[in-house]
C-alpha cells in the first residue's frame, strides 16, 4: 500500500513537470500584446488569353453476340485510326493516343445476356488546330466525339506570372493607400498568400452534328474554333500599419 502511494505521487510529479512547459508557453502567449492596426486585405489581378490547346476524342461503337468478336472489331477500327493520326504527328503540334476501352453485355429482361457493346476512342491534342482537324477528317473509321479547347502549360504558367504581378502590384497599392488613408506613413508585411484560378471560356465548337457523322479523306477539315480563359491570381494577407 505504502508503495502504491509512493508510486502514485511520483507519477503526479512526473506529469506536472511535462506539463509545466506547455503551461508557461500559453501564460506566455497570453501575456503578448494584442498586434494593433492590422488590416487584412485582398487583390487580384486578371488575364483573359485565348486557349491554345486543342483536343479531339474520336469514338467508335461495336455490337455483336460475341463478346470476343466485338473486341476484335474494335481492335480493328482503332489500328487502322491511329496508324492514320500517327502520319500527321508532330510533337506539341499534334500527339495522339488511346482512349478509353469499353465492352459490356447487354440483357434481355429475363436477365440473360443478348448482345455486347463495345465502345473505344483516340484522342488528339496539341497546339495546331488546323492540323488536328484535319487529321480528324481523315479517320473514316471514327466519329468526333467530343472538342475541348484549354490552356497549355507553357501558356497557364507564362500569364499566371503576369497575372501575379499585377495582382502584388494592386495589393501594394491597396494597401499603401489605406495607410495613407488612417494617418499612417507606411506599412509591413505579416502574412501573405498567392492562389491562381483559370476559369474557362466557353469553347465554340462549329460542330454541324458531328456526334453523328463519319469523316472521309474528301471531306474539308472538321471546323472548329477556340474560345478563352482567363486567369486570375488572388494575393490575399495582413499588413501592419506604421
Amino acid at each position: 500500500m505504502f508503495r502504491s502511494q509512493k508510486f502514485l505521487l511520483a507519477a503526479a510529479v512526473s506529469i506536472a513537470g511535462a506539463l509545466a512547459p506547455a503551461l508557461h508557453a500559453q501564460t506566455a502567449l497570453a501575456t503578448l500584446p494584442v498586434p494593433q492596426n492590422v488590416v487584412q486585405l485582398t487583390a487580384s489581378g486578371s488575364i483573359e488569353v485565348p486557349q491554345d490547346l486543342m483536343t479531339i476524342t474520336l469514338t467508335t461503337t461495336r455490337e455483336g453476340s460475341d463478346a470476343a468478336t466485338v473486341q476484335s472489331q474494335l481492335k480493328v477500327a482503332l489500328d487502322a485510326a491511329l496508324a492514320e493520326a500517327r502520319k500527321a504527328v508532330q510533337p506539341g503540334q499534334l500527339d495522339v493516343h488511346t482512349g478509353a476501352f469499353s465492352l459490356y453485355p447487354r440483357y434481355t429482361k429475363e436477365g440473360k445476356i443478348s448482345t455486347w457493346q463495345g465502345s473505344g476512342e483516340l484522342v488528339l491534342e496539341g497546339k495546331d488546330f488546323a492540323r488536328i482537324s484535319t487529321t480528324a477528317g481523315r479517320i473514316p473509321s471514327l466519329t468526333v466525339g467530343n472538342v475541348a479547347f484549354a490552356l497549355s502549360r507553357e501558356q497557364r504558367t507564362k500569364v499566371e506570372g503576369e497575372a501575379q504581378a499585377m495582382a502584388i502590384e494592386r495589393f501594394k497599392a491597396k494597401a499603401s493607400d489605406i495607410a495613407r488613408g488612417f494617418g499612417f506613413g507606411s506599412y509591413s508585411l505579416r502574412e501573405i498568400s498567392v492562389s491562381a484560378d483559370e476559369g474557362g471560356g466557353i469553347p465554340r465548337p462549329r460542330m454541324m452534328a458531328a456526334q453523328a457523322k463519319s469523316f472521309s479523306a474528301a471531306d474539308a477539315p472538321v471546323p472548329v474554333e477556340a474560345g478563352k480563359s482567363t486567369v486570375t491570381v488572388t494575393v490575399s494577407g495582413g499588413v501592419q500599419l506604421k
